[in-house]
């Protein structure tokens, strides 16, 4: 299950985040950059009004005295919060740092956060899981200049969170997202998705979190239903559809024509080493939502392309009908989909176009079996 993490800058806003079912309260000084730390008189009333009932999470601001440091996370882990963030720079003597830090893991949970728009090395993973660290985050340090996904493809960030998983570290993800994003990013399995400017008023971080803006958010993620106790859990659900739908045999068209694609494909030897157009046509039939105008009742077409771009990416494909099944595969994950229509041809062997159409539906089994499964809290590390 992914936990959604918001980040507040005083009391008043945790009791928003709290009210509209954040998973994790975050302490973080959006004035401040992408990192920037509370006061920790501040960071304490906070931890006081959670009282337990969230997780809470602080920020601390890394110097270049490392000595320094130690007493900055010592006096936040006083204050009371579960986890501590803190931005690892990518520079030589990053795993001197992690080594300095590593004896805080006894004390809390040490989340490293990573910049996807500075060119993470994800090398320094192996290192954090030997410290004892309990996460590592991706986010954005230039937050007016893009999104995590403007920086990093699905794919890319699918094998953060897959190499965090085999390192027993937690993962998040955040940068300057925006609902849109929320559907294409669960499928990455990350533990964690991190809010500011989605939670704010016409999307600015700087300005309070919007009660209404929190909640949507809330809205697409898959809740928790209570289970706050810790930020390491596992997630079965991957989808959509929280909201209830509109009537039993009501379904929307959601489609994708004519995506054209080089892509490595063929059987012969002379197909190997190069790429060739192939083009796209998908349909999906999925259950309607009852809702509002936004993106809690629709089921996005992002997530195909997603989809397509993520099994091109894998490489070398002999056949059509291998790209085919694995993308109705992928698109019928989602649990709001009831059939999907794939249409796959190559553009550069004939006159006109070959390929192969395939329709797959989720059998009515598989629907109960794709229903949200309840959250396995693992034990704190």
């Amino acid at each position: 299950m992914t936990l959604m993490l918001a980040s507040v800058l005083s009391r008043d806003e945790a009791e928003i985040a709290f009210s509209r079912g954040a998973d994790i309260i975050d302490c973080k000084a959006p004035s401040r950059g992408a990192l920037g730390a509370l006061p920790l008189d501040t960071v304490a009333e906070i931890v006081a009004f959670a009282d337990g009932r969230r997780p809470v999470s602080a920020v601390v601001e890394l110097p270049h005295d490392v000595a320094h440091a130690l007493r900055d996370f010592e006096e936040v882990v006083a204050a009371g919060v579960d986890y501590v963030k803190f931005a690892l720079p990518a520079t030589p003597d990053a795993v001197e740092i992690i080594e300095a830090l590593a004896p805080l893991t006894a004390k809390t949970k040490l989340v490293a956060v990573l910049f996807a728009d500075l060119g993470p090395e994800f090398d320094t993973l192996e290192p954090l899981a030997g410290a004892g660290f309990h996460g590592a985050m991706l986010d954005t340090a230039h937050k007016g200049k893009g999104r995590l996904l403007d920086f990093m493809s699905v794919g890319a960030l699918s094998e953060f969170v897959a190499r965090c998983g085999e390192l027993g570290l937690a993962s998040g993800l955040a940068g300057a997202l925006e609902p849109p994003d929320v559907p294409r990013l669960l499928v990455t399995g990350a533990d964690v998705l991190g809010f500011r400017g989605a939670l704010c008023a016409h999307g600015e971080r700087r300005a309070a979190i919007d009660a209404r803006a929190t909640t949507l958010i809330r809205d697409l993620i898959p809740s928790t239903r209570g289970a706050h106790a810790d930020f390491h859990a596992h997630w079965s659900f991957l989808g959509r559809g929280y909201i209830e739908p509109a009537g039993a045999n009501d379904t929307d068209c959601v489609f994708l024509k004519d995506y054209v694609a080089p892509v490595e494909i063929g059987a012969y030897a002379h197909e190997h080493g190069h790429t060739q157009r192939v083009r796209f046509n998908v349909e999906a039939d999925v259950t309607r939502i009852n809702g509002s105008d936004d993106m809690r009742s629709i089921f996005s077409y992002d997530v195909i392309m997603d989809a397509i771009k993520m099994i091109l990416a894998g490489g070398h494909i002999e056949l059509v009908e291998t790209i085919a099944e694995r993308l109705a595969e992928s698109v019928l994950l989602h649990e709001r989909v009831r059939s999907v229509t794939v249409q796959v041809e190559k553009l550069d062997v004939a006159p006109g176009a070959v390929g192969v159409r395939i329709r797959r539906a989720r059998a009515h089994e598989d629907a109960r079996r794709l229903q949200p499964a309840p959250m396995r809290i693992d034990a704190v590390k």
